[in-house]
């Protein structure tokens, strides 16, 4: 792990840590970068995250019942609690921050690969990425799927029939059970997106994991997969992670203020262009 240094420490991290990541990016070849993200890459857009210290999970550790799949098909009280909660949850309101927007420009410059996101906020597509290049690998809250006969579509009209006075809404084709296109725990990932993820994960020279505890699998076995390929590992979070002692450098600095130094200089530093 590169973070020793005996320079002065900004509010957005060691300089010379930095600056080195800052080269390594600009050194980057053409679709060379994974990038893995979590929810604390959206804590500057309003969207608290979960086991940080001011998490969701954090401050009411009753509410993680709430994300167990078994509990949500079979209570409807749990179903109307989370229905209520879509309503009214922040991402419907939040923009993507300084952060989201220093991803895109890794992705303008030609070096990104593959963005894998464990959000279900969308931020990174509102923020302008190819949405071929986003792997939602916990899923989508813009989409709403039934548990019975599998059909999905946007969550717009389903949230309207909340609204309307529904407080469970059933699936308008087989009376099942509706459900945002989020994965619960219990739920099974979509194999495609891991076996996307997987790909990139050992297929990059550089990955960076940002605003993700890296507790939580099979996510947290992607930057694993990467330094065992023989890609160097950066990881950008607020708290120790179980991956930092594989690392090259960590951050615990604000994202949003270290994440745009670290791609600022690509263009002038003559990082690749479009593919």
């Amino acid at each position: 792990m590169s973070t020793g240094s005996t320079e002065p420490v900004s509010d957005a991290g060691p300089p010379a840590v930095i600056d080195r990541v800052a080269r390594w990016l600009a050194e980057a070849g053409p679709r060379s970068v994974t990038v893995l993200t979590g929810a604390g890459i959206s804590t500057d857009s309003g969207i608290p995250d979960f086991r940080g210290p001011q998490g969701v999970w954090t401050r009411d550790p009753a509410a993680e019942a709430l994300s167990q799949i078994d509990v949500y098909r079979n209570d409807p009280a749990v179903r109307r609690r989370v229905w209520q909660a879509r309503l009214t949850h922040p991402a419907w309101r939040a923009r993507p921050n300084a952060a989201h927007r220093a991803l895109l420009t890794l992705e303008r410059t030609g070096c990104l690969r593959a963005l894998i996101t464990q959000n279900i906020d969308g931020l990174h597509q509102a923020a302008g990425h190819e949405p071929a290049r986003v792997l939602e690998i916990h899923g989508t809250m813009h989409e709403v799927e039934c548990l019975s006969c599998g059909w999905r579509g946007p969550t717009g009209p389903t949230l309207d029939r909340v609204r309307a006075g529904e407080p469970d809404p059933a699936c308008l084709l087989c009376g099942g059970v509706l459900k945002t296109a989020t994965i619960s725990f219990g739920q099974s990932l979509r194999e495609e997106l891991i076996e996307a993820s997987t790909r990139a994960a050992r297929a990059c020279s550089m990955f960076l994991a940002i605003g993700t505890s890296l507790t939580v699998y099979p996510a947290a076995t992607l930057p694993v997969l990467a330094v065992r390929a023989g890609a160097r590992l950066v990881v950008l979070n607020a708290e120790p992670t179980p991956c930092d002692e594989l690392a090259d450098a960590c951050l615990d600095s604000p994202i949003g203020r270290v994440l745009p130094l670290l791609v600022a200089g690509l263009a002038d530093l003559g990082a690749p262009g479009g593919e």
